[in-house]
């Protein structure tokens, strides 16, 4: 059987545009021959839609788009992700053929946690189905069907289904596609049955979908394998009877295909009987279109980020972003991405020196912004705070300077750079990282402004590994080679807001900052399981009670990127009034 995978990248809501996205590439899988084509989850919709699911017009028009598709599908029987409104609503995938919807298939695990909602829109689907193409059975699952072991696929491969699909919107953290590619192998050997993972490339507000599909035999060796965090038409062709005749040779399964019999469980559907596909007239090109997976991790993750990026200001059509370039590490770790997703001549780039700032920090921001090709505006904010100072004079008299005076040189940047988004409609990208994030060391109002936050799930000592990986000859080939000067990596990290300050002044070093943020945001680990992994209970105390009295700080920060197992959020939901200190 040749299986066409249609890695697509379609856009929330946009109905009518994932429509002519997925009529073209039905198109070219018409063309290839295909006898089976696989689309992501939601593909008509995009995924995740949240509240529009609520809308009985959104449902309406989902459908109605469903049934034009049909018209269009010819001898290739396509399988659609889409929400069904029945008697309620479902997360559906339409098998389609011949100018009609030929059945229905309702997803029966709805994952509710992490990222996941699906429990607030949609009814589970009652059990595993199968659709018969030719003299072969294959077996419909979505997504967290086949992330669940046992039914409905194990049930669709004892009623004999050779051939296991599975049409997906997997979000990605790093290194979660090879995880998968592993456990769907395992349940290819499990099921004895070949399986295909037809998975969403793109990026949706804080999530990106890392595409990555792919095809496995029934032993679990991966026949072929789609491009990571980029659009990708799979074709392969796969032997299903050589997986049938691997069950007379294997009879660990018969016992329990006849006990789902007895019991009346052959109940696993037959939804339709589709004869008369066609055969390939022509053979695919010599080899398996298995590109390797990216490698190292930083290389996986500076490509999430790039697309994300890039995704969120294409889709939310911004032309231009706009970002404050300080010299330090991660600035520019932000720009070498805005103009890797973007182009430098739609990326801009404010230097804003106040007394505090170094002439090497800012020599390093003009030397990047120049290596970059972004534009540079110039705004000194000396005057601004003289000004603000003055106004304040009256009601700081007496009072030594502090931090209230630090956060008001932040606050004047963001105020700039807000003000050049406003007048010329650019979207403001801020800085911050996670390790700030989780401990507040961010200014309200100041460096959190701004539209979107590109690294805020990217630890600080994985932004340094980030920055060394963009400079090296991998990282050459996105565009400009070693663009960050060796001085921003090298330097002692500072937010320059008053004279010789350093993060250490405030913040453990890095490293045991991201060791106890790693153990205790995505561990769940509390002080006493902290401190016995030999971390200092001093340390380790405060950095928790930084990170619980910051919750109402990240609730205002912007959307950014989730690159992390358990990034703020969505996946992570706390409550700013709360005095549980554990």
């Amino acid at each position: 059987m040749r299986l066409a995978l249609c890695q697509i990248n379609v856009t929330v809501g946009d109905i009518a545009g994932n429509l002519e996205r997925i009529r073209a590439a039905q198109r070219a899988c018409e063309e290839a021959e295909a006898e089976l084509v696989l689309y992501p989850e939601l593909a008509l919709t995009g995924y995740p839609p949240e509240d529009l699911l609520l809308r009985e017009h959104f449902l309406a028009d989902a459908r109605a788009a469903l049934e034009e598709l049909a018209r269009d599908v010819g001898d290739s029987v396509a399988v659609v992700g889409f929400p069904e409104r029945a008697e309620d609503v479902y997360n559906a995938a339409a098998v389609v053929w011949r100018g009609s919807v030929q059945a229905i298939y309702r997803k029966v695990h709805l994952p509710n946690y992490g990222v996941f909602d699906e429990q607030r829109y949609f009814k589970p689907g009652a059990d595993g189905a199968l659709v018969e193409l030719g003299a072969h059975r294959v077996g419909l699952t979505v997504c967290e069907d086949m992330w669940e072991p046992g039914a409905p696929a194990t049930d669709e491969a004892l009623a004999g289904a050779t051939l296991l699909v599975n049409i997906s919107a997997s979000p990605y953290h790093a290194s979660k596609g090879l995880q998968r590619e592993r456990m769907f192998s395992q349940r290819a050997r499990d099921n004895l049955a070949c399986v295909a993972f037809c998975a969403l490339v793109g990026g949706q507000d804080e999530l990106v979908f890392d595409g990555h599909s792919f095809v496995t035999d029934h032993t679990g060796q991966t026949l072929a394998r789609a491009r990571q965090f980029e659009e990708d038409l799979l074709l392969c062709d796969v032997d299903l009877d050589a997986a049938a005749a691997s069950r007379l040779r294997d009879a660990a399964h018969r016992t329990a295909s006849a006990q789902m019999q007895a019991r009346g469980q052959a109940g696993t559907s037959v939804l339709a009987s589709i004869q008369g596909t066609r055969a390939p007239a022509r053979a695919l090109p010599e080899g398996s279109a298995r590109p390797p997976l990216l490698s190292p991790v930083e290389a996986e993750v500076y490509a999430a980020l790039v697309l994300g990026l890039g995704d969120y200001v294409k889709k939310n059509g911004f032309a231009h972003v706009v970002l404050g370039l300080s010299g330090g590490i991660d600035s520019a770790l932000v720009a070498c991405l805005a103009v890797d997703a973007l182009a430098a001549e739609r990326v801009s780039v404010a230097i804003m020196p106040s007394r505090f700032s170094s002439e090497a920090t800012q020599s390093d921001a003009r030397a990047l912004a120049a290596t970059l090709g972004a534009r540079v505006h110039e705004l000194p904010i000396d005057s601004v705070m003289d000004s603000y100072l003055e106004v304040l004079e009256g009601e700081f008299k007496g009072l030594p300077r502090d931090l209230a005076e630090e956060n008001l040189q932040a606050r004047i940047r963001g105020n700039l750079l807000m003000a050049l988004s406003n007048k010329f409609g650019w979207l403001v990208l801020t800085t911050g990282n996670k390790s700030e994030m989780s401990v507040g060391y961010s200014t309200l109002y100041g460096d959190l402004a701004g539209g979107f936050a590109v690294i805020k799930d990217v630890p600080k000592t994985l932004v340094y590994r980030l920055c060394g990986w963009r400079n090296s000859s991998a990282g050459a080939g996105l565009g400009v080679e070693a663009p960050i000067p060796q001085t921003i990596i090298e330097r002692a990290p500072s937010a320059e807001l008053r004279p010789d300050q350093r993060d250490e002044d405030s913040l453990p070093p890095y490293e045991l900052l991201d060791r106890v943020l790693q153990g205790y945001i995505e561990l769940h680990l509390g002080r006493e399981q902290l401190i016995a992994q030999g971390l200092p209970a001093q340390e380790v105390e405060h950095v928790i009670r930084l990170v619980d009295l910051a919750e109402y700080k990240r609730r205002q920060a912007p959307p950014g990127i989730k690159v992390t197992e358990r990034a703020f959020g969505r996946d992570r939901r706390m409550p700013i009034t709360n005095r549980y200190r554990g």
